[in-house]
């Protein structure tokens, strides 16, 4: 999952149509202990490009990894929980904060 550019879209439950396109660049990913996994990443959303350290666990649904947060804050930003699923070249999955959430999806692009 290093240098790796999530692509795609989120819709939320009372929105019509989908978000603009947002991106999550993945820089590095690191195990830190257990199903725990830092993830340096860059927000990209809007006119906003964040860097964040993103510390997440890691579960397995077979062969597919699904990251998981709950209530994690990322300063600046805010109080997120998800949970999105990893196959092949895809990601699908929900999130929420205090007060919006909704659903998000879309391709991973590797570096070259």
């Amino acid at each position: 999952m290093s240098g790796v550019t999530l692509v795609g879209h989120s819709a939320g439950p009372n929105q019509e149509g989908l978000s603009g396109e947002e991106k999550y660049v993945i820089e590095k990913v690191a195990h830190l202990t257990g199903d725990t996994w830092l993830l340096q990443a860059r927000l990209q959303y809007g006119s906003h490009d964040i860097p964040v350290p993103v510390p997440v666990h890691i579960k397995w649904a077979g062969d597919t990894p699904v990251i998981t947060l709950t209530d994690l804050t990322i300063p600046g930003v805010g109080t997120f929980t998800a949970r999105i699923l990893i196959y092949r070249d895809q990601y699908a999955g929900m999130w929420s904060s205090k007060d919006h959430g909704g659903q998000l999806f879309g391709k991973i692009v590797h570096a070259h």
